[in-house]
């Protein structure tokens, strides 16, 4: 896909997809509601397929493969969700999927992409050693390259999210979903303007790395350096081809800290029942810190993945 998703192509991916993902359920909390005095909604992605909602972005791209495209199979570099959701999405057509990880990533997300039979070739935990891993594993397979996130189809399979939740709560004020590189962000921010124009999109990261934030104000991409947090997720830069879908449909971008993600986290274990990463816990901790106004709105909470190690927990 060479542009910008429009309303129709969300459209047809959407039926592209389904019968390969959950329509995942849309979760509320009467505590949650009552402590913030607004109606929440809670879209679980972490239930997912591969358990985040990489598998919408993912399984776009590989089902719109050519034959000929296909049979070379895909690869990428990911340290996490992005890597399972390609493998599974592979595993699905019966193709090659070469996945690059950096040597640190978590255990957990390796032994996913192994079992969905992705072949995991390890770097050192540098974006330059990541690029320059993928380049050969690239010139060897002449697999199709496929990014987590500055791909128009990711972006339109991603946009399938918000368009759920839309459908099952019409009239939402506000949607929070957490940013890294923007995929998640720009598919929700076109969804949102497509399917429910009154709908404002607000995004959320870690104050550890805060690059989109700083973009977002400074109206140019500021690449994220050293970030530190544990929202394992959210730590690339944006794309340029997410980025120019931000600042034209996305109203704000707000910051929160590590302790506010760890407590949100927890909360969203203790009250809900549900098992969320850190990165999914990131939105509600910015409604949680008052980063943003939420009293008496209707929110959409995008919870956008539940890959988490149960050993490493940081509570």
């Amino acid at each position: 896909m060479s542009q910008t998703p429009d309303k129709a192509c969300i459209l047809q991916v959407s039926e592209r997809i389904q019968p390969f993902i959950h329509r995942t359920p849309v979760l509320t909390s009467e505590t949650f509601d009552r402590m913030l005095g607004a109606a929440l909604f809670f879209k679980c992605e972490n239930f997912q397929k591969a358990g985040a909602f990489k598998s919408r972005g993912a399984v776009n791209v590989v089902m719109s493969l050519s034959s000929g495209e296909a049979a070379k199979g895909v690869a990428t570099h990911s340290s996490g969700n992005h890597a399972q959701a390609l493998a599974r999405a592979a595993s699905l057509r019966g193709i090659p999927s070469f996945i690059v990880m950096p040597s640190n990533s978590p255990q957990v997300k390796i032994d996913a992409v192994e079992q969905y039979g992705g072949k995991i070739t390890f770097c050192k935990p540098t974006l330059q050693d990541r690029e320059a891993s993928l380049k050969k594993v690239l010139e060897k397979t002449k697999a199709v390259e496929v990014h987590p996130y500055n791909n128009f189809s990711i972006i339109a399979g991603q946009a399938t999210a918000a368009k759920e939740l839309l459908e099952e709560v019409p009239g939402l004020d506000l949607i929070l979903c957490p940013v890294g590189g923007g995929g998640l962000l720009s598919g929700t921010a076109l969804a949102a303007a497509f399917f429910s124009e009154k709908t404002e999109v607000i995004a959320c990261e870690p104050a550890g790395a805060d690059d989109a934030m700083r973009s977002f104000r400074a109206g140019k991409i500021i690449p994220s350096v050293e970030p530190v947090t544990i929202a394992d997720g959210l730590l690339t830069s944006l794309g340029e081809r997410n980025f120019p879908i931000i600042r034209k449909y996305v109203k704000d971008i707000v910051t929160v800290s590590e302790a506010d993600i760890v407590d949100a986290m927890r909360l969203i274990f203790e009250r809900m029942k549900v098992i969320v990463e850190p990165s999914a816990a990131v939105p509600f901790a910015a409604l949680l810190a008052r980063k943003i106004v939420g009293a008496k709105k209707k929110i959409g909470i995008i919870l956008s993945g539940g890959n988490v190690d149960l050993k490493k927990l940081p509570f």
